[in-house]
């Protein structure tokens, strides 16, 4: 006959620690990188809506007064306009003409 054949609580406990272990390592490093994919895409609709601006005042001849002049016109942003991940709105310079990349 054989013997029952199992696993020692030993056993069990140092699979859990080395579990613990690695997830103690994955997880913030999966959090950081979400959160740089967020300010990256931040300051690509920063570089875009800036853009827009310029070919704007190419088109027209003359800085738009506020941001919603280029953002609500769908022949800029005929997808609409892009949103800040974090939920932070775009703020128009009308000195700078330009938007500012906003910190998080």
């Amino acid at each position: 006959m054989y013997g029952k054949r199992a696993f020692t609580l030993v056993e069990l406990l140092v699979v859990v620690m080395i579990l613990g272990a690695l997830a103690a390592i994955a997880v913030p490093r999966m959090i950081s990188g979400a959160t740089n994919a967020k300010i990256n895409a931040c300051l690509t609709n920063v570089d875009l809506i800036n853009s827009q601006i310029e070919l704007y005042y190419a088109n027209k001849g003359a800085w738009p007064t506020d941001l919603k002049t280029v953002t609500a016109d769908t022949e800029y942003f005929p997808d609409g306009v892009p949103a800040c991940p974090f939920g932070t709105a775009y703020v128009y310079s009308t000195t700078t003409h330009r938007v500012a990349p906003h910190t998080h």
